[in-house]
């Protein structure tokens, strides 16, 4: 008998205080809540370029598959390098790489699961495609709608979130934290049906 997959989950965003407040670290957010599910807390790999937590994702008393969680150190445009040394580290197929990250596509308080896909201007999804050398990777983009009036994308994305936001933001997280526990127990379909709202 084989031994079933490990699943590496990625969440996207900047190190450091500064940035922690900041839409594009909705990733982070993510995996240190999985973390806290498992009981776990984030410690640096011995790769020196991301913190990981090892653990099973699953019902109490139904553990699931062995996952890795990761925070890649690096900015969000380097991202790549510490996920593919990771993916190789733990023998992680691209398929069972799950990506967290914010999507300006999809408004405030929505998410959506996918396979693969364009990287739609994301620096962190690039670096990841141009490092695993395909796109073939898990996605749970978290939505954080369009930057209002004419404010530059870029500050929009590193900028902290609105005080209605912040109240939203636990049960954000928390359903985002509930699609990646349901991609690696009962697979993509099954999760799309359940949380592509």
């Amino acid at each position: 008998m084989t031994d079933a997959p490990v699943w590496l989950v990625v969440g996207l965003g900047n190190p450091g205080p500064t940035y922690a407040g900041h839409r594009h670290n909705i990733g982070y957010l993510v995996v240190e809540e999985l973390a806290s599910r498992m009981g776990s807390s984030f410690r640096a790999h011995k790769s020196g370029r991301a913190e990981v937590v090892e653990g099973r994702l699953g019902a109490p008393g139904r553990p699931g598959p062995r996952v890795v969680l990761a925070k890649p150190r690096s900015y969000m445009n380097e991202v790549g390098g510490p996920v593919k040394a990771l993916a190789s580290f733990y023998k992680v197929a691209p398929e069972h790489v799950v990506a967290i990250h914010d999507e300006l596509d999809i408004p405030f308080d929505t998410m959506r699961v996918k396979l693969g896909g364009g990287d739609n201007g994301h620096n962190g999804l690039k670096s990841m495609r141009s490092s695993l050398g395909t796109g073939d990777f898990n996605r749970v983009r978290v939505g954080i709608g369009r930057p209002p009036g004419r404010q530059d994308v870029a500050d929009f994305v590193l900028s902290n979130y609105s005080a209605a936001e912040r109240k939203l933001l636990p049960f954000g997280v928390d359903s985002a934290a509930d699609a990646v526990e349901c991609l690696v127990t009962e697979g993509l379909e099954r999760t799309q049906q359940q949380f592509n709202s």
